[in-house]
């Protein structure tokens, strides 16, 4: 990658371990995906929240078709600066009129012509897609793209304010040579937006579920294109590469989206990272085999993504506080998660854990009153898990109980709602945590490589470089 590259000077600029765990190399369409998911999401935004959007569009290979696109998203931003090379068509179109928007024409030997970068600061969030082609040399003398689907970038994409704030000043900075003027516009624009922050964050987990299903459609967009130019067999080598990338990029969005519900509820932020945890301990407790204790892990992270979209009451109130329309959807939490994750065919396991784990022993519980053993057992402890770690927590007028406390409310319910064993198990843990010869797990022995949450230096090391395969092997 050229040293001048935007990806390249930010990857420089940010200290040692920082870079967003996104980093890494996309298929175009994946790319398309994720940009087209982001600025829809300006689309959507009040005014209060216009945000200054900063595009570099790639030889205007094929982006003429965005133009109209971005006539609609100028409208809805303060600012907008393309830079493109002359020919691109950019520059004949009624966007360009705009008195918003900006144009910067490249010189065909600018890295930037390299790039597609499109960087999105507003008051209330940051976004970001940045990346670079890989050049002939940097693809494998047997992978060379001969189609377009085919080709690839190094690149990211995030909602972490810092990175993006960086990579703005950085891109501005790339277009003063072209236009000085503009770069001071813009930086004053920068500057006014950075220092007149949005009191209330934008909820960003719709815009991560548009992610999901624009991911959805990307990949069976590659399919069909490559099923027109390649022989059947060449077809099932590609769709299994462009598979495996875009599974990827789908999980990450599911984790991110978790990341935003765990972030609402300030009295519980932590809730995912402890349930996976104290889920994982359970199931080497009970010698649960390699891939169910990997499943249960990430299903761990992974269960309250029913919530994604539920009421700020569910985060504030106790369940017998609730309204019976936010009632409902705390009660259908499970279902609405394992509903979500079956978008994803490669999280199958998952989503059968997730759906699951509000069955009850007696079988009185939810989505189908599964009884006893006919609950996955991944699925049990899941709930116990869950169950424990809430009561531990305040919630509304609720104090947090001691792990003593949750444990003895968790025994009371031992036979009816939990599995007697599973009970047992976790007041063994407990147990020997209360005499100080086991500390309660905070964080799970093994992070997926894209589960987003900013993590203390070192802390990557821990995390597992294939999570896709082990969950889905």
């Amino acid at each position: 990658m050229n040293s001048e590259a935007t990806l390249n000077q930010l990857k420089t600029l940010l200290p040692e371990g920082q870079m967003p765990s996104s980093y890494g190399v996309y298929f175009k369409n994946t790319l398309v995906a994720l940009c087209h998911a982001l600025e829809d999401h300006i689309l959507e935004q009040p005014e209060s929240d216009q945000p200054l959007v900063l595009v570099t569009f790639q030889q205007g290979k094929w982006y003429l078709q965005e133009a109209d696109r971005y006539l609609n998203i100028a409208n809805c931003s303060q600012r907008v600066a393309i830079a493109a090379v002359p020919d691109s068509g950019f520059g004949d179109h009624a966007t360009s009129q705009l008195a918003n928007v900006d144009m910067v024409d490249l010189q065909p030997n600018d890295s930037l012509t390299e790039e597609w970068n499109l960087i999105i600061l507003a008051p209330g969030y940051a976004s970001m897609v940045l990346c670079h082609e890989l050049s002939e040399d940097e693809y494998r003398s047997d992978s060379i793209p001969n189609v377009d689907v085919e080709r690839k970038f190094y690149g990211l994409w995030t909602f972490e304010r810092g990175p993006v704030e960086a990579a703005a000043k950085i891109l501005i900075e790339r277009m003063r040579p072209y236009n000085p003027t503009l770069a001071q516009q813009l930086t004053e624009h920068y500057n006014t937006i950075k220092s007149n922050p949005s009191g209330t964050a934008t909820d960003l987990s719709g815009v991560v579920s548009r992610i999901v299903n624009y991911l959805q459609s990307s990949q069976q967009q590659l399919v069909t294109v490559s099923r027109q130019t390649r022989e059947l067999w060449e077809l099932e080598g590609q769709a299994s590469k462009l598979n495996r990338n875009l599974a990827a990029n789908k999980l990450q969005a599911f984790l991110r989206m978790v990341q935003k519900i765990d972030e609402r509820d300030s009295a519980n932020p932590a809730a995912s990272l402890q349930v996976s945890a104290l889920a994982e301990t359970l199931g080497q407790l009970l010698d649960l085999p390699t891939l169910k204790l990997r499943r249960l892990r990430l299903a761990g992270l992974l269960f309250r993504i029913g919530l994604a979209e539920a009421p700020k009451e569910i985060f504030q109130q106790t369940a017998d506080q609730l309204d019976e329309a936010s009632l409902v959807f705390w009660r259908d939490r499970a279902a609405l998660g394992g509903q979500l994750l079956s978008s994803m065919p490669e999280l199958a396991p998952i989503s059968r854990i997730v759906t699951h784990q509000l069955e009850y022993w007696d079988g009185s519980g939810t989505p189908d009153g599964l009884k006893a053993e006919a609950i996955p057992i991944e699925s049990r402890i899941l709930g116990l898990v869950a169950y424990f770690q809430e009561l531990t927590e305040s919630r509304g007028e609720r104090k947090a109980m001691s792990p003593g406390e949750a444990l003895a409310v968790c025994e009371q319910h031992s036979g009816r709602r939990f599995d007697p064993r599973l009970v047992e198990s976790l007041s063994t843990v407990i147990r020997l945590a209360e005499i100080g010869m086991l500390q309660l797990p905070k964080r799970p022995s093994q992070q997926p490589i894209v589960w987003l949450e900013d993590l203390k230096p070192g802390a990557a090391e821990h995390r597992h470089p294939s999570t896709m395969q082990e969950v889905t092997s």
